[in-house]
């Protein structure tokens, strides 16, 4: 068990209410963890003022900059964002999507090209689909994963379990 003090980001932006409800329902457990909402300002959101909010310029990308910047080798980030997930990950960040998919460095290669292709697609005029639409499962699916990746750290474990 490690006891470095874990900080989990939140790539604010286009991260689902339900899933800061769900980080949010972790306060107590974590109650020695550090939680940071990341957001531009043309995000800025008044709930969840419990936790700590870093508000960022309205520039693409910033916040994912601040992200990049500020996260250690051990901490959490949960953001939808492949991009971030592929500097993140080499820097031995945990990154996991609100869907509960956990990025690594054997999918994330995937990912991008997938992102790509999509993205090439678009620019020759094709339709292509947008992302299905967030659900229950994928809420749980969060949950259990976000419980495996918290499990690592010392005292939150016995407390997760009882959830």
């Amino acid at each position: 068990m490690t006891k470095k003090k874990l900080t989990l980001f939140v790539d604010a932006d286009a991260c689902p209410v339900l899933i800061k409800e769900e980080i949010m329902s972790f306060q107590q457990a974590l109650s020695e963890t550090e939680i940071v909402f990341v957001a531009s300002y043309a995000h800025m959101s008044t709930t969840f003022r419990e936790a700590r909010w870093v508000m960022v310029d309205s520039e693409k990308e910033e916040a994912d900059l601040y992200i990049h910047r500020h996260a250690k080798k051990g901490d959490l980030a949960v953001t939808q964002d492949y991009g971030l997930a592929s500097i993140l990950l080499p820097k031995g960040i945990f990154v996991l999507s609100p869907r509960g998919k956990r990025y690594t460095e054997e999918n994330i290669s995937t990912l991008l090209h997938t992102r790509y292709l999509a993205s090439k697609s678009r620019r020759a005029g094709k339709h292509t689909k947008g992302p299905r639409k967030f659900t229950s499962e994928d809420r749980d699916e969060f949950r259990k994963e976000l419980i495996k990746i918290l499990s690592n750290y010392e005292g939150v474990y016995f407390y997760l379990s009882k959830l």
